[in-house]
């Protein structure tokens, strides 16, 4: 890791402080351009926007989607105090960022957490193939 990437790195975890300083938990992100230039940084709102979804990779992976063409979103690197929750790893993945940096993994995070994070919801599937293809199918042609 060079020292603008460190650099880069620390500034997400400034930003997960500003969150937990403003009552929410502890994370933060931002999105570099190739050049190292911060294009945005959020932090998480989840608590004070009582929305579950207020993470900050998912935020800037939106942002990314709305105001980046592809090509300058795949030359991104998204840095982010936490590694990304599946929920945030999709979003980046659907808005094309290049890259993502981050500090703490899930499982160092499960391991500061009392009671070692979120449960384990079940899911039940694939059924009825026939049926949920009709819709599906051809639209990705």
């Amino acid at each position: 890791m060079t020292q603008d990437e460190e650099r880069l790195l620390r500034r997400a975890i400034e930003l997960a402080a500003v969150a937990r300083a403003s009552g929410n938990p502890p994370f933060g992100s931002l999105l570099a351009g190739p050049d190292g230039r911060i294009l945005a940084e959020e932090h998480n709102t989840t608590l004070t926007d009582a929305d579950i979804s207020a993470h900050p990779e998912l935020k800037l992976a939106r942002w990314a989607a709305r105001e980046l063409d592809p090509a300058t979103a795949a030359a991104t690197t998204m840095y982010t105090s936490c590694q990304p929750c599946i929920m945030c790893t999709g979003a980046i993945q659907r808005s094309g960022l290049g890259r993502v940096v981050y500090a703490l993994s899930e499982e160092q995070l499960n391991d500061l957490k009392p009671g070692g994070g979120w449960p384990h919801v079940p899911q039940e599937g694939p059924a009825l193939y026939d049926e949920a293809r009709l819709p599906v199918e051809g639209y990705y042609q």
